[in-house]
């Protein structure tokens, strides 16, 4: 009878857990779909922020062109779809937070806020990076390489694929050291073996950044030298997370140490006071009077 009211608490449990990640699973579409529908009516001049960077260096009198027939208005539906997602990341990450949370431990969730926080911010850094910085050099670069006789005239599908690409390529580079500081907290490394294994760090990122980067030597780079710079300010909080850490672990187990002796003096006070209560409390003065007067009942019966 108690395995069946067992089975019956914890398929009640799973139901509620899956009923509440529908309803999290909902809002978070319901937010993107808001953010759309405002962003729908600006899609076209949301394309050409996007196309800025390009079309600054675009030859006078030239163009973006679109090959098929129904991408002047897919692009920029695409584009505004992906924009909706894109700002919608915090709200997102929230309830992702809030449907995970419960689950956690109270230091676990000390660590997963602010890792969360940062992880999003650092996202939209590397995304920041690559259209204010990245961009404007790779653009020029192309353009004026292009041989002599060539109009460059981009398709706008391409063209929102590479941005995309390189969108991410810089976001999840920039996650490096968020990443550093998990391999820390789970112990999967340390950050004296993180020092040694700079140089390899270093010959990885460029090699990273040759897959994730058009096949030129300047995003090649752009991407590489922050990926190793976050690499070392990730080592550098983690040594203040694994330090912190260490001093909040021994300031519990000096805590926890303080309470057993604390419980131990208690029991033996305790313990004391149950065995008087047992055997009488002792008074010398009394004891010896009461022996006195005992020693003279037996004399008065002797003599009797």
């Amino acid at each position: 009878m108690a395995s069946n009211d067992d089975s019956v608490h914890e398929e009640q449990g799973f139901l509620s857990h899956l009923i509440e990640l529908r309803d999290r699973m909902l809002k978070m579409v319901l937010a993107v779909a808001l953010l759309f529908i405002v962003l729908f009516g600006f899609r076209d001049d949301i394309y050409t922020w996007l196309a800025e960077p390009l079309s600054r260096f675009l030859p006078e009198g030239t163009e973006m062109i679109a090959y098929e027939v129904a991408s002047p208005f897919f692009i920029p539906f695409k584009l505004a779809l992906m924009l909706s997602v894109f700002l919608a990341i915090p709200y997102l990450l929230y309830q992702i937070w809030a449907f995970v949370a419960p689950g956690l431990y109270t230091h676990e969730k000390r660590l997963a806020a602010p890792l969360l926080a940062s992880s999003t911010l650092l996202f939209y850094l590397g995304v920041a990076f690559a259209y204010y910085v990245v961009f404007p050099l790779v653009f020029k670069f192309f353009i004026n390489v292009a041989p002599e006789g060539v109009q460059v005239s981009p398709d706008i599908a391409r063209y929102l694929d590479f941005v995309i690409t390189i969108f991410f390529a810089f976001g999840i580079a920039f996650e490096v050291p968020v990443a550093t500081v998990l391999l820390v907290i789970t112990g999967v490394t340390t950050p004296e073996k993180l020092r040694k294994a700079r140089p390899y760090v270093f010959v990885g990122a460029f090699v990273i950044g040759m897959f994730l980067t058009p096949p030129d030597i300047i995003s090649q780079t752009l991407l590489a030298l922050p990926m190793w710079l976050l690499f070392e300010v990730g080592i550098l909080f983690s040594e203040r997370i694994k330090v912190r850490t260490r001093e909040a672990v021994d300031a519990r187990d000096q805590m926890q140490e303080s309470e057993a002796n604390t419980d131990q003096l208690e029991q033996a006070s305790a313990g004391s006071k149950t065995a008087n209560v047992a055997g009488g409390y002792r008074n010398s003065l009394t004891d010896f009077e009461e022996e006195i007067d005992d020693d003279s009942n037996d004399k008065n019966r002797n003599s009797e």
